[in-house]
């Protein structure tokens, strides 16, 4: 179900582990701390280092390794990377629920009495004409989400677009990661499933990124294959054999 869907954007948005151990190095963390200086806070276990992959953040597994084949992180900044990977580990969350959502939501649809079927693609359209109000409901609770995890990880914009000017970053869009932030770290981890040892975090981190990415490339599939055939996803495997 589209529904499915919708919450699974919104509940990706706000996914998060528990708030950051924080310590610093040498000073007391400033927008200084972000300038190309070598200083960086080292939270939940890594220390930025602007000489190693991706800045040395978790992800890379045999047999990819450093796995960059375009250079995307070629040549970035520490807080450019941070930003990167913000953005991959919060689409990956939503991918994830939103694989289980297409595949459950459009074989189980308790909701407006069974109104909302058919194709996962169709789902949303489909919850705004028959539920409006719910339908507006999700999208202001999405909204809060979103703000809510822009507050938790971001920089003021004021100070972020001063900060890209002094140092002549380009393409950020004013957006600019605080240096104490650990990308997807916004505190949501109501299981207590955040280990506390950094070698254990680094590893379950990396599976967390792998299973997104996984998931970013099956519902990407998804919802290409429901636009191509018209047809739910099980219907469209079940006419292949």
């Amino acid at each position: 179900m589209k529904l499915i869907l919708i919450i699974a954007g919104m509940v990706g948005s706000v996914v998060g582990f528990t708030p950051s151990s924080t310590s610093l190095r040498r000073t007391k963390l400033s927008m200084s701390s972000f300038s190309p200086s070598g200083v960086y806070p080292a939270i939940n276990g890594w220390t930025a280092d602007p000489n190693a992959f991706c800045a040395g953040l978790p992800g890379a597994l045999s047999p990819m390794g450093d796995f960059d084949p375009l250079g995307f992180s070629k040549d970035l900044s520490v807080e450019e990377i941070k930003r990167y990977r913000e953005a991959e580990v919060t689409h990956g969350r939503v991918s994830m629920l939103a694989v289980v959502g297409y595949l459950v939501g459009e074989n189980f649809h308790p909701l407006f009495n069974g109104a909302v079927s058919g194709p996962a693609n169709t789902h949303l359209a489909q919850v705004q004409s028959i539920a409006p109000f719910f339908f507006a409901f999700l999208t202001m609770s999405i909204a809060t989400s979103e703000i809510k995890r822009a507050s938790t990880g971001w920089e003021d914009p004021d100070k972020a677009m001063s900060y890209n000017s002094e140092n002549e970053v380009k393409g950020s869009f004013g957006a600019l990661l605080k240096g104490s932030y650990y990308p997807g770290d916004i505190g949501f981890d109501p299981l207590g499933l955040k280990p506390t040892d950094a070698i254990k975090f680094s590893k379950i981190q990396t599976k967390e990124l792998q299973n997104g990415r996984l998931a970013m490339l099956a519902a990407i599939g998804m919802i290409v294959q429901e636009q191509v055939t018209n047809d739910t996803i099980l219907g469209t495997l079940k006419s292949l054999f």
